[in-house]
């Protein structure tokens, strides 16, 4: 496999059944471009975890940290963070013990960004002023799926408006790209008034948020699927596809690497540790793609 996806050789690559990942590779490029779509996490997963030694922004960290949130917001924003965040990522607690947390977490964030009177207007230049960074090979990614007509759903529990001008200033907002995500809801003179539902947090991406959106139905025949994660909570993101013939997923581990190797290892085809690049899934579709 090595030979035809030479990225699999990086010392970030772990694979604990070879045999079946190269199974899955040889059927996705068997069953062609017409039946290929990409769903995706957003967070950590397309954007940057680290650079130069430092955490990167999550769509919700940039809000957090702009210049439009007084100082007692941003402390209430980070004292949340520190309390839920090592709950989000403990691998000795249960999705169920995770979950109601998480709506909390996700809840108290919404209402204290809400008071701080954001404008719509102002977004594009909170996401330009920001450390956020998409990993690198993104362009490669995002043009290639384009080129092919290849659909990719970005499935996040960001921020929708933060996310999609992350992905319009780097210029790869295509056709294809569609987005799922919290959004802002805004009055009509541009001032946040609340988050539109349903809640998506990292727990509950599945079928439950997309009741009704009917986008994974238009896609009934795109039966070949490449997921991308950095959560547990992230492998359900397909759930919601009629029909699955082929799956691989990819999984950043990202933070907490020794302890949570397993876990991975056991959830994920592929899991890419510390990797802040798009290398391995950039070489599996072009040898999926190539002619």
């Amino acid at each position: 496999l090595c030979l035809q996806v030479p990225e699999l050789e990086k010392a970030t690559v772990r694979i604990r059944q070879p045999e079946r990942v190269r199974g899955i590779i040889r059927s996705l490029r068997e069953q062609g471009v017409a039946k290929l779509q990409v769903i995706s996490d957003f967070d950590m997963t397309l954007s940057r975890f680290g650079c130069n030694g430092r955490r990167c922004p999550t769509s919700h960290n940039i809000l957090d940290t702009s210049h439009v949130i007084s100082e007692d917001g941003k402390k209430k924003l980070k004292d949340l963070l520190h309390h839920y965040y090592p709950i989000e990522i403990d691998p000795n607690r249960t999705l169920e013990e995770k979950r109601p947390l998480m709506v909390e977490w996700w809840t108290k964030a919404h209402e204290l960004l809400v008071q701080q009177k954001i404008h719509k207007g102002d977004i594009a230049q909170i996401v330009r002023e920001s450390e956020a960074m998409l990993r690198y090979g993104h362009r490669d990614f995002f043009d290639q799926l384009h080129k092919n007509n290849v659909p990719l759903f970005i499935f996040s529990a960001g921020i929708g408006d933060i996310l999609e001008e992350i992905i319009r200033q780097a210029n790869v907002f295509h056709p294809n790209v569609n987005v799922v995500s919290n959004y802002m809801g805004f009055s009509d003179d541009g001032v946040l008034t609340h988050f539109k539902g349903p809640l998506i947090h990292t727990y509950n991406k599945n079928n439950t948020v997309l009741q009704g959106t009917g986008y994974f139905q238009q896609l009934s025949t795109r039966t070949s699927i490449i997921l991308l994660g950095d959560s547990m909570g992230d492998l359900t993101m397909a759930d919601g596809v009629p029909s699955v013939e082929n799956i691989l997923k990819i999984g950043f581990l990202n933070d907490k690497v020794e302890e949570r190797r397993r876990k991975y290892l056991d959830s994920y085809d592929i899991v890419l540790e510390s990797d802040e690049t798009l290398d391995v899934v950039n070489g599996i579709l072009r040898h999926i793609l190539a002619e």
